[in-house]
């Protein structure tokens, strides 16, 4: 008599059937163990894999906000997070001295690689936070751990973090650049380099500085923008108008010389009288001009104005007032004839 065969024993249900991709997965597969582990097998892996793209994607995306940004600035409409200070305020008067395409952009990159810098830090903190939660890590004791060691860096490094914001302000607000003449308190000079914790200064004499941003209290540009030349002449004891005259055609012609003529922002003006001295009166005259031929119109307007002053012959007068100068006033008659008695 044959053998009845027997029956294969029912695999038993997953307890996740009321789940519905635990039910999807155990009707597809038919296993219990594998609907049961689809949610540590399948959906954390996609998970974590899904984290990390939109990490990505986000991260290129802002990168390239960024870099557009940054490539704008060298075009006429500038972005307003790029641009100076000055001229966000409404109210602010214009820059006399125009717009520095290079100088713009090398700010403009500068800020944008200290954004992408922070924009990379960020998305992949938050992304690395997330898939440590789904890997099931318990981010209390991490973000209290984190906060701890963040207030004592905090204190630990003050002073750096101090620096590095301030020479973000720095940049974006553009109090200076490379090749300003700036007044920093302590140092004066030229810039040599600007980056978010030292800014290098060389002086005068030869001597580079390095100053840390974050001790900049104040910044004196004598380069931004434009710049007043002020020249006192003096002319003696001799007439005030007729000096004024010749010292305002001296001045005129220094304004129409074609080679200074690009740096005047308004033509020079002869005020009047400054200050009287025991020497006679100084006349000022004042001009304003780029920052860059400051110097140059400078030198040029004392010289024309000495050769003026020399040419009408005022210069001959002062030199005669001063070699010859007014006798004292004579003594008392009674002083002086009890002076010959005796």
């Amino acid at each position: 008599m044959l053998a009845a065969p027997t029956a294969k024993p029912p695999s038993p249900e997953p307890t996740c059937l009321d789940d519905w991709f635990c039910k999807a997965t155990y009707e597809m597969t038919d296993s219990a163990w594998f609907a049961e582990s689809s949610y540590y097998v399948l959906v954390k892996p996609l998970r974590i894999i899904m984290i990390v793209l939109i990490a990505m994607v986000a991260r290129h995306l802002l990168n390239r906000t960024i870099s557009r940004l940054v490539r704008t600035t060298s075009e006429t409409s500038v972005p307003t997070i790029l641009k100076p200070l000055r001229e966000r305020i409404p109210t602010a008067p214009p820059d006399p001295s125009g717009i520095y395409p290079e100088r713009r952009r090398q700010r403009a990159e500068a800020i944008g690689s200290v954004l992408r810098s922070l924009v990379t830090a960020f998305v992949f903190s938050i992304a690395v936070l997330m898939v440590l939660k789904e890997l099931g890590f318990d981010l209390a004791p991490l973000l209290a751990s984190a906060g701890i060691a963040g207030v004592a860096l905090g204190f630990g490094a003050q002073s750096l973090v101090k620096d590095l914001i301030a020479g973000l302000f720095m940049l974006l607000e553009d109090q200076y650049g490379v090749g300003d003449t700036v007044d920093l308190g302590e140092a004066t000079g030229v810039v040599e380099a600007v980056g978010l914790r030292i800014t290098s200064v060389r002086d005068g004499r030869g001597v580079l500085w390095y100053i840390r941003n974050g001790e900049i209290i104040r910044v004196g540009n004598k380069s931004q923008g434009w710049a007043m030349v002020v020249v006192d002449m003096p002319i003696g004891f001799a007439r005030m108008n007729e000096a004024t005259e010749v010292m305002r055609a001296a001045a005129a012609r220094v304004a129409e010389d074609p080679e200074l003529a690009p740096d005047f922002v308004d033509p020079p003006e002869v005020l009047g009288i400054e200050q009287i001295t025991v020497d006679g009166a100084v006349i000022r005259t004042v001009a304003k001009t780029s920052a860059e031929g400051q110097l140059a119109i400078s030198r040029a307007l004392r010289r024309r104005l000495a050769e003026a002053l020399e040419e009408s012959g005022i210069s001959a007068r002062i030199a005669a007032a001063r070699t010859f100068p007014r006798r004292a006033a004579p003594a008392d008659e009674g002083e002086t004839g009890q002076g010959g008695a005796t």
